[in-house]
């Protein structure tokens, strides 16, 4: 009887592990610099950082906006109402979607992510960066570009189906 079960080799196993100890290493690096900097979580500056660089208009529907950042819904109301308790956005009803919210990022909202951002770059640039070449950059975005659009292929999280109690 042969074993069916998935596997990973020493090399993909040895990648996995390297990848996971990036993250979290990059992670807390940029996390300790957010807190210094601005008192903010990554999840704040993300989502801060989304209104305040992706967004056009500076708003987005909560539901996008934990799509896009890959967090609960209720994690993201939570994040959202501190962030609005701090002045840094506004939640208002969506004209569009009757259940929806739509979340806008404040003029103090754009002041903080502008006094934040400069470190955070600096962070990423020294801590990710800074022992690649320009081509090794290059390899590194045609290797995780796909494997990250393979992984949002799926629905996200906050798109799936909420469960009856």
């Amino acid at each position: 009887m042969t074993d069916r079960r998935p596997s990973l080799d020493a090399v993909q196993l040895g990648v996995y592990f390297a990848l996971m100890e990036v993250a979290g290493l990059l992670r807390h690096a940029v996390e300790q610099q957010l807190r210094e900097a601005g008192d903010l979580s990554y999840v704040q500056f993300q989502l801060l950082a989304r209104l305040g660089l992706d967004s056009p208009t500076g708003s987005e529907r909560m539901t996008d906006l934990a799509d896009g950042v890959v967090y609960s819904r209720s994690g993201l109301t939570y994040q959202a109402g501190l962030l609005e308790k701090a002045g840094l956005v506004t939640r208002t009803p969506s004209a569009d979607d009757e259940r929806g919210v739509t979340v806008t990022i404040t003029d103090a909202g754009r002041a903080l992510l502008a006094e934040v951002l400069p470190g955070h770059v600096e962070v990423v640039s020294r801590q990710l960066f800074q022992p690649l070449t320009r081509a090794d950059t290059e390899a590194l975005a045609d290797l995780l570009s796909p494997v990250r659009d393979h992984m949002r292929s799926s629905p996200p999280r906050s798109a799936a189906p909420r469960r009856r109690r």
